[in-house]
């Protein structure tokens, strides 16, 4: 494993700019004597890497050194393409690019093992080039307007910072900033029906952490579906919440939350799911598809 020490001592001295062996021995676990060792080691290997004495002494590396491609393994190239190509999701993108550059610097080929299209299904283009803006805006520290749509349908023209692009529960997310609400805020990028990419910059800071409070927050919603309808249950329910009955039937039992999206998810379904808890849970849904059947009956 020296060999793998000898290359975080490098990448870390490059990181800090200068060190001393006292810091290194205590990061990195071993001796100050071992610590000159790897430094002699490091030297004959050609880079540039020089102790200075005196008060202000300490270990360095010459200034504007760049490691060289020689100085990774090929599985080390391998990951990193692929890596890059894991982030390549939308075509056309700089990691495109980017990947096509290091393949030949490498020379090297990163198998084409994952696609990723973050379209909906008729709406692939709008909904990547959402995506892009919306990345780009994050790693550039852009501010966004975007036109935003909550889970009860109002419609809000939000001024936002985006921090960090979220994969949860099937579903994406943006955390941002808010300069509307002076507060922090999840969107679903579903939700962001206009996004406008500003020249404005803004100063990143962390999203505050939060526990996962839905479970607490949500109600236990009970449903049974006919066995017809498993191709859909497993896909939107996990194995630990779907019981199979004698005849059949799949009884679903997932924390939800008790709102206008919960309905219309419901009713998704037609005439195929039944409410079993909680009860009052049936007549909203029997009231909504009778008004359903009233505005729509021949």
């Amino acid at each position: 494993m020296k060999e793998n020490r000898l290359f975080k001592i490098v990448y870390y001295i490059l990181q800090k700019g200068h060190v001393t062996a006292s810091e290194l021995a205590s990061k990195f676990e071993v001796s100050v004597r071992t610590i000159y060792r790897d430094i002699d080691v490091i030297s004959s290997a050609g880079i540039p890497i020089y102790v200075t004495t005196g008060r202000n002494g300490g270990i360095q590396i010459l200034d504007n050194y760049v490691l060289e491609k020689v100085f990774f393994s090929d599985k080390e190239k391998q990951e990193i393409l692929t890596a890059l190509q894991s982030l390549s999701v939308v075509d056309n993108t700089p990691q495109s690019e980017l990947l096509t550059k290091l393949s030949a610097l490498f020379n090297t080929h990163s198998e084409n093992w994952l696609e990723v299209d973050f379209g909906r299904w008729g709406s692939k283009m709008q909904d990547n080039a959402k995506f892009e803006l919306l990345k780009k805006a994050t790693i550039n520290h852009k501010i966004v307007v975007i036109v935003y749509v909550s889970s009860y349908f109002k419609r809000t023209t939000r001024k936002i910072h985006p921090l960090k692009l979220l994969y949860k529960s099937k579903e994406w997310y943006l955390k941002s900033y808010c300069t509307d609400k002076n507060d922090f805020r999840f969107f679903k990028i579903n939700r962001i029906i206009e996004c406008e990419l500003l020249e404005e910059d803004f100063v990143p800071v962390d999203f505050p952490d939060q526990k996962d409070t839905k479970q607490n927050t949500y109600n236990k919603i009970v449903l049974r579906f006919p066995k017809e309808m498993s191709y859909r249950i497993y896909d939107e329910f996990n194995d630990n919440e779907v019981t199979v009955q004698k005849n059949g039937d799949l009884i679903a039992a997932a924390f939800m939350p008790e709102d206008s999206w919960l309905i219309g998810y419901l009713l998704s379904f037609g005439s195929n799911v039944e409410v079993i808890e909680p009860a009052y849970l049936r007549e909203v849904l029997s009231n909504e598809a009778k008004n359903i059947y009233e505005k729509n009956k021949p």
